[in-house]
């Protein structure tokens, strides 16, 4: 739309979110913007606007006309609607109340030991290689991915398959490859899940296989499942580490006192940043968000990175500081009723990974000069390819 400011922002830094965000949240915390599809949509940057938005129910991913509903971008997997607008408030529900005891958080405590050990071993690999290495493909990316096949019930030995399919699927160029990776996804992971009906295990899949849902639910929800539970992990690793490393004193703050790794691994969730997409909604009755009338049908793109970054919710918004006290929670995971279910996971990965990566590998350092790292722009979850380092 003329005279709109027009998604995606320019961003000069990876590890800093784009200065368009905060300008947007200087004139108001819910603005008018033009998406990358040329699209209108209502762009919310605020922390408490955001978390009113997610609490409230009116707001919804699925829209009653989908093919002709405003888009963020060409992303078939989180670029526009998704779901059935008749059914998503009974689906999301049902995925709620079965899958919540998977991912509760005695069960994923339960789990802690094993990941501990996966990152023990992870790392002994590492320093038996000696460097420099590839931390993204050292540790980043093997630890979410043995991670979730175990709690899935997925075959690790399929990683390098639906590996490829996860990439894809975060495609922002080309929506067919998106759409059909999307797809492809689903359909082995409902393949998975038929067989555990038979042959069940302890595995969250195989509690996925006694939903009463239509399949095409099921196949939608095991594919985001497995696409999910392992690609923002993966990417949250890489900032972590990176943001440490260009904040040495946080990292010796880490090392002389192991106890601060629970704050590390939330201001890790509320500065890392890996893509800046944003998440959509779509306003399913007329709605007023903080003295703001959104329409029935209109867009609104959720940009959590901004509403981390509220100045209103955090001194020093933009500060990397593990030592923060009494902190606001963070909405990286989202909030309400739209909590992540793996969030639970995610932080005991993060844990085992930050609380031991710095012990073992005190000179940790990049390889390359910072300025040289490119992070992905063409894909939905951002990251990097490689993390080159040394020690």
């Amino acid at each position: 739309m003329p005279g709109l400011p027009r998604l995606p922002f320019e961003r000069p830094d990876v590890l800093e979110i784009s200065p368009g965000f905060g300008e947007m949240r200087g004139r108001a915390p819910i603005t008018k913007v033009t998406t990358a599809m040329g699209d209108e949509a209502w762009l919310i940057t605020g922390y408490e606007e955001i978390r009113q938005v997610f609490a409230d129910d009116r707001f919804g991913r699925s829209h009653p006309t989908p093919d002709t509903a405003a888009r963020l971008s060409n992303n078939a997997l989180l670029g526009g609607p998704t779901g059935e607008y008749a059914t998503e408030r009974s689906v999301h529900k049902e995925m709620r109340r079965l899958l919540g005891p998977a991912f509760s958080a005695r069960r994923m405590r339960r789990l802690s030991d094993r990941i501990g050990s996966l990152v023990g071993n992870l790392l002994d690999g590492l320093a038996e290689q000696g460097p420099p290495a590839d931390l993204h493909a050292g540790l980043s990316l093997p630890l979410p991915i043995q991670v979730i096949c175990e709690l899935l019930g997925v075959p690790y030995e399929d990683r390098d398959r639906f590996r490829a399919m996860a990439e894809a699927m975060t495609d922002l160029t080309h929506p067919e490859r998106s759409a059909a990776a999307q797809m492809e996804m689903n359909a082995y992971t409902y393949e998975i899940v038929k067989a555990k009906r038979d042959d069940p295990g302890e595995d969250v899949y195989s509690d996925l296989a006694t939903a009463s849902l239509p399949e095409d639910d099921v196949a939608r929800i095991a594919g985001g499942l497995l696409f999910a539970g392992h690609e923002t992990t993966v990417n949250q690793i890489d900032y972590g580490v990176l943001l440490f490393l260009r904040n040495p004193a946080q990292r010796d703050a880490l090392l002389s006192d192991p106890s601060l790794v629970d704050g590390a691994v939330e201001e890790i969730m509320r500065v890392a940043s890996p893509s800046e997409h944003g998440l959509v909604r779509y306003a399913h009755e007329d709605v007023e968000v903080a003295g703001v009338p959104i329409r029935a049908g209109e867009l609104v793109m959720l940009s959590t990175p901004a509403a981390n970054r509220d100045e209103r919710a955090y001194p020093d918004p933009d500060m990397f500081d593990i030592l923060r006290s009494d902190p606001q929670p963070h909405v990286g995971f989202g909030h309400g009723p739209h909590h992540c279910l793996g969030a639970s996971l995610a932080r005991i990965e993060l844990r085992a990974v930050f609380g031991s990566l710095f012990t073992r590998f005190p000179t940790l350092a990049l390889a390359v000069p910072y300025e040289e790292l490119q992070a992905h722009t063409d894909r939905l979850a951002g990251g990097f390819p490689a993390l080159p380092v040394t020690w």
